[in-house]
């Protein structure tokens, strides 16, 4: 069943609840896949964004793809879904409970058009990708994303 957004919710006592949703995206190459990381300026990581008012996870995932690199096309590869939790102190909105929701996903395309919020990208093999990603969660998220199209 898709999950559909609840929006963020605020609570006194846990702090604001706020949902996401990403791909882990790569492409096929004759030496092996490169995975899309971006630089968000301070730190490098997937794309992503905060779930609209009704969309399910894949929705969110896809729009925020298209605008934040401008790929369009994009095939889910296999059931692979992974959230990742965490918690961080924002200065507007105080301590903040983020779950984001990553998919797997294949693309044919390899240019990649930056919206504002990001500095560069990057299409890299899997280790170089595990090195340049700035946080041991999303790295494990990789690791996880990898074993899976090894079984596939």
């Amino acid at each position: 069943m898709a999950k559909k957004a609840k929006g963020s919710e605020k609570s006194k006592s846990r702090g604001r609840q706020e949902f996401s949703a990403g791909f882990i995206l790569f492409r096929k190459t004759p030496e092996g896949p490169l995975f899309l990381l971006l630089d968000y300026g301070k730190h490098w990581d997937y794309a992503k964004g905060h779930l609209e008012e009704g969309e399910t996870a894949w929705q969110a995932a896809v729009r925020e793809l298209r605008e934040e690199t401008g790929i369009r096309q994009v095939d889910r590869v296999g059931r692979f879904e992974r959230d990742m939790h965490y918690v961080f102190r924002s200065p507007k909105k105080g301590l903040v409970h983020k779950t984001v929701t990553y998919f797997l996903g294949r693309t044919r395309e390899e240019t990649v058009k930056l919206s504002d919020e990001h500095e560069g990208s990057a299409w890299l093999p899997l280790e170089e990708a595990l090195e340049r990603l700035t946080f041991d969660n999303a790295r494990e998220i990789l690791r996880a994303a990898a074993e899976s199209m090894a079984k596939s």
